[in-house]
């Protein structure tokens, strides 16, 4: 079964083409690559997948569901962690969670019993009470992602996820998310780190708004390398050059800078 499926899927910022053209489909269970430089569009498509942003041209389906037409239902049916913290560090965790919980419709028993499952399953339970902002880069992810989960989606999308971390903070992140694998959960995700990649089961190379590969990354070494012993770090610089590249605005701030423009109509 497919859990993503795009056609044509672009967004545009007025003038400048941010993703053009995306065609490309996500299996149920599936862990999930997009790779790309600064700028490529991967948080743009995923901004898409997540109702976050509507496209401008073409359509996508999460879960069964069209993010635009149908994006309450797209929302019900994901967990998202986001690039930057998406915590409020004023409050404490379990605050943070409870927050989440009722958005899902968690109420009562089931409430209290999710918040616990959490805070024990992200190893924070006991410093439940301690305001976020104390807390280390690697404890405000474990958070977000078990915020993420409360409600059971059928995907997690991860933007970034491992952004800022160190090795063992990385590792212990890894190992979380090994766990939900084993458990059927589809994961979608965005990275710089290759060696991450290397672990997915399928990866997209995305450059300039532009799907240009798609494969395993055993198979994208053998179309792109010739061999099957070379590294994904050299597929990704084969195909998007050795250039270094500035991004011009991160993704939030073009939001930022959309939303005070007064938006436009997208459909």
């Amino acid at each position: 079964m497919l859990i993503v499926e795009c056609h044509e899927l672009g967004r545009r910022f007025g003038a400048a083409v941010a993703v053009e053209g995306l065609s490309f489909s996500v299996a149920e269970g599936e862990l999930f690559a997009f790779l790309g430089p600064n700028g490529a569009g991967k948080t743009t498509t995923l901004h898409m997948l997540t109702t976050m942003l509507e496209p401008t041209s073409g359509w996508a389906r999460v879960a069964g569901f069209d993010v635009v037409r149908q994006a309450p239902a797209v929302r019900e049916s994901i967990g998202v962690v986001f690039q930057e913290p998406a915590l409020d560090e004023r409050l404490n965790a379990r605050e943070n969670l409870e927050i989440h919980a009722v958005l899902y419709g968690l109420r009562g028993p089931r409430l209290k019993e999710a918040i616990a499952q959490a805070l024990e399953w992200a190893s924070l339970a006991e410093v439940a009470h301690r305001p976020v902002r104390t807390f280390s880069g690697g404890m405000k992810r474990r958070l977000e992602l078990a915020r993420a989960l409360m409600h059971t989606p059928k995907i997690l999308f991860l933007d970034e996820p491992t952004l800022g971390l160190d090795p063992q903070g990385r590792r212990h992140l890894w190992e979380r998310i090994a766990t939900l694998r084993g458990q059927g959960l589809t994961v979608f995700m965005t990275t710089h780190y290759l060696q991450e990649a290397e672990a997915c089961d399928r990866v997209g190379i995305i450059d300039q708004g532009h799907l240009i590969a798609l494969d395993t990354p055993a198979a994208l070494k053998l179309k792109v390398l010739g061999k099957a012993e070379g590294s994904l770090e050299e597929v990704f610089l084969e195909l998007t050059g050795r250039k270094l590249r500035d991004e011009e605005a991160r993704p939030r701030d073009r939001l930022l800078g959309f939303a005070r423009r007064g938006g436009e109509h997208t459909r």
